[in-house]
């Protein structure tokens, strides 16, 4: 009896396993795969790769007697379900199901001529058919050498698709515009009018809004001359409209940031103050950090960009020289004089008043007593540190009177010199915040205080300085002890800020709670395993105890493996997030891995995961820069953050699977997890850190018997022996 394509296909997926798990493996040239194809059983073939591919499909479309075999291509039947070339024929393996179909440029043709059809059912069809064919590169190339991209330009600049029709309309047009194979300076103004008037409609659907927002955002993103057509077209106000929408509100902050981060210098600060106006950051704080919906990897992205865009507007303050003959700037220096001394009397002889001004400015803290214009002459922080003591005078005018007299009234030895503080503290804080320099790819770290308040900066320094003055006290340091204050003051910012506080009050509160002698406690803990453990007899046992330590990290990092981790594809819109997820089976022989439609709620069954590398076949792994598919990215490889977070698993033939982890943690898990699969050292600094707490808590438990007993330098002596052996014990 004659078994259905479906019996045939399901128990090759059963086989899988043993093809690439048996003792003697098929030679590297021969792959084991099935072949599918509508309404007929499926083929089951040794596909030797040395062979073309042309006569590999001859021979199968022989099988079921199609003739035209030039017509006809492979395809993966799971996953995106890419068209195989010669190029790619090398990424398929053991136990892969593929399906045979009509070639890439036949299916250009046929759809071409459908979405130009009269019939609006045909035409629908054929439009989501498109849509999800556009993104694979081979079909895009064929779509668009057949002038594809124009007839679906035409198509939206006609206005007479509405609804799905559109929205798929919209999804294959930006898909096939990604590819990067035409240019996008070649969009008429025409094109981009339409898609801007979808945008500035108060009644569009959400589908065609969300493409709209992202066919701008990559305009401004890949074109000059692009950026200011759209901008042009689109206002602020309008995308500020659109932050209210949850469904698009990712959409149209990514479409800010294209816009903030492409505008000419000179329009930046003007771009600023219009968002000001509009109240962004209050709609955001409102309607995205406060939302009811929980913040979405790519959200978070995007408000750290946004950040990163509006702190690097105090950059040309920052690398700005102050000018000692610049009466202005000279003017805002006895404004800083005149508010924290406003009760004195100013003498009248110009000898007389030099000497109290060279006084005062002593008092105030600067290096230069005679000339303080002369301490804002190094960049960084430039004028920006100015910027800051006047904002603090002005706006918290007790606080700064309070800080300038306590510290005039102390010793001078013990003295906190406030100019000089406020100049550092400045530095310090655009190092920290990485001031000037361009959002990373991959990271995600958005500080939620800082759209709390519209001149956050501003406060952050104030609560800053306040906690350097505290902190100065606490130490009871003297102008000696300056670089160790702040280096105190940069631990506890960073800290603070590592805990996520809310609001500037919750800052406050963390810092607060983070006195010098927290630090000191803290720091104490952290270097426990050093500074307590150092006799011989203790480095001893921590030498007997750490490979029963590492046996444990090794279990928990294969553990961690069997579970598996979700890993984002990086493309060139992250918005349409691409996954995959990779898991070691029990057994940890075989890495299971797959591509997924959305990021997975839980662990994900391996029945879900289709392609397999056994373990036996892995060569290496590699990190960052040397991994192949940072190479490749040029646009990537700049890119520190993604670069921290990049390996990859090199195994035979020559093949590679490459990886880029969510986070740190994750990129640690997955390394040291490979390293041992491969017997080698786990070498990660979540290792280290690992292996230092559990060595330090399993001695701590071994020694409790010895608490508060000094554990000698060498054994203590043996006692001489007793003068006489006669003596014995009664129980009685």
């Amino acid at each position: 009896m004659a078994r259905s394509q479906g019996q045939l296909t399901h128990r090759f997926t059963e086989r899988r396993w043993c093809y690439n798990n048996t003792a003697m493996p098929p030679p590297a040239d021969i792959v084991k795969v099935a072949i599918e194809w509508p309404g007929a059983n499926a083929q089951l073939i040794e596909m030797d790769q040395k062979r073309p591919l042309s006569s590999i499909i001859r021979e199968v479309c022989d099988g079921w007697s199609l003739s035209g075999s030039e017509q006809f291509a492979l395809r993966y039947a799971d996953g995106p379900q890419l068209y195989i070339t010669e190029q790619s024929r090398g990424e398929i393996k053991n136990g892969t199901i593929l399906r045979l179909a009509i070639s890439p440029g036949r299916a250009a043709r046929q759809l071409l001529e459908r979405i130009q059809s009269h019939g609006i059912d045909a035409r629908l069809e054929a439009l989501k058919e498109l849509a999800k064919l556009s993104a694979d590169p081979t079909f895009a190339t064929e779509f668009i050498n057949m002038e594809g991209i124009g007839t679906l330009a035409r198509l939206v600049e006609s206005g007479t698709h509405f609804g799905e029709m559109l929205a798929f309309t919209l999804t294959a047009f930006l898909e096939l515009m990604d590819h990067g194979i035409v240019s996008w300076d070649l969009i008429s103004l025409s094109f981009i009018k339409q898609i801007a008037g979808y945008v500035n409609q108060p009644m569009v659907d959400v589908s065609i809004l969300q493409r709209s927002l992202a066919i701008l955002e990559s305009m401004v993103l890949n074109s000059h001359s692009l950026y200011h057509r759209v901008a042009q077209e689109i206002t602020v106000g309008q995308l500020i409209g659109h932050l209210s929408n949850q469904e698009i509100q990712t959409y149209a902050i990514a479409l800010i940031n294209a816009l903030f981060l492409k505008a000419p210098e000179d329009r930046r600060q003007e771009m600023a103050s219009t968002l000001a106006q509009k109240h962004l950051r209050s709609i955001i704080l409102n309607h995205v950090i406060r939302g009811n919906r929980p913040i979405k990897a790519e959200m978070a992205h995007q408000l750290y960009v946004l950040q990163v865009l509006t702190f690097n507007l105090l950059e040309e303050r920052m690398m700005t020289k102050m000018d000692p003959n610049d009466q202005a700037q000279r003017d805002i220096i006895f404004e800083l004089r005149r508010i924290a001394f406003d009760g004195e009397n100013d003498p009248t002889g110009t000898e007389k008043r030099k000497a109290m001004y060279t006084k005062d400015y002593k008092m105030l803290g600067f290096t230069n007593h005679v000339n303080p214009a002369m301490d804002f002459t190094q960049t960084p922080p430039g004028m920006l540190a100015l910027d800051n003591m006047l904002y603090l005078a002005k706006v918290h005018q007790d606080t700064y009177i309070r800080i300038v007299l306590e510290n005039s009234s102390r010793e001078d030895k013990h003295e906190c010199p406030f100019g000089r503080c406020a100049i550092e503290l400045t530095r310090m804080l655009c190092e920290i915040l990485q001031v000037g320099e361009l959002p990373n790819e991959g990271c995600n770290d958005y500080h939620p205080m800082f759209f709390t308040h519209d001149r956050a900066w501003e406060e952050f320094f104030c609560v800053c300085i306040q906690l350097l003055n505290k902190t100065w006290k606490e130490m009871r340091a003297t102008a000696e002890d300056f670089n160790k204050v702040m280096q105190v003051v940069r631990e506890q910012i960073t800290r603070a800020l590592a805990m996520k506080p809310a609001s500037l009050d919750q800052l406050k509160n963390k810092l607060r709670g983070l006195s010098y002698s927290e630090v000191l406690r803290l720091r104490q803990s952290e270097r426990m395993s050093q500074d307590d453990f150092q006799s011989p007899p203790i480095i001893e046992l921590r030498e007997r105890i750490q490979p029963e330590i590492l046996e444990l990290i090794k279990q928990q990092r294969l553990n961690r493996l069997c579970e598996g981790s979700c890993f984002r594809k990086l493309g060139n819109r992250r918005r349409q997030e691409k996954f995959w997820f990779c898991r070691l089976s029990l057994n940890h022989k075989v890495l299971h891995y797959g591509d997924l439609d959305e990021s997975p709620q839980g662990e994900v069954p391996f029945e879900l995961l289709s392609d397999k590398i056994p373990v036996s076949d892995i060569k290496s792994v590699v990190t960052g820069k040397d991994c192949p598919h940072m190479k490749e990215k040029s646009a990537l490889k700049q890119n520190k953050e993604v670069l921290e977070l990049a390996f990859s698993v090199l195994y035979d033939p020559d093949e590679t699977l490459n990886f880029v982890a969510p986070n740190k943690y994750e990129y640690c898990i997955w390394t040291d997890g490979l390293c041992a699969l491969l017997g080698r050292e786990m070498g990660s600094d979540l290792t280290r850190s690992d292996l230092d707490t559990l060595i330090s808590m399993e001695m701590k438990l071994r020694l409790l018997d010895l608490e508060n007993i000094t554990i000698p330098e060498a054994p203590p002596p043996v006692p001489k022996e007793p003068s006489s052996y006669n003596f014995t014990y009664n129980y009685s």
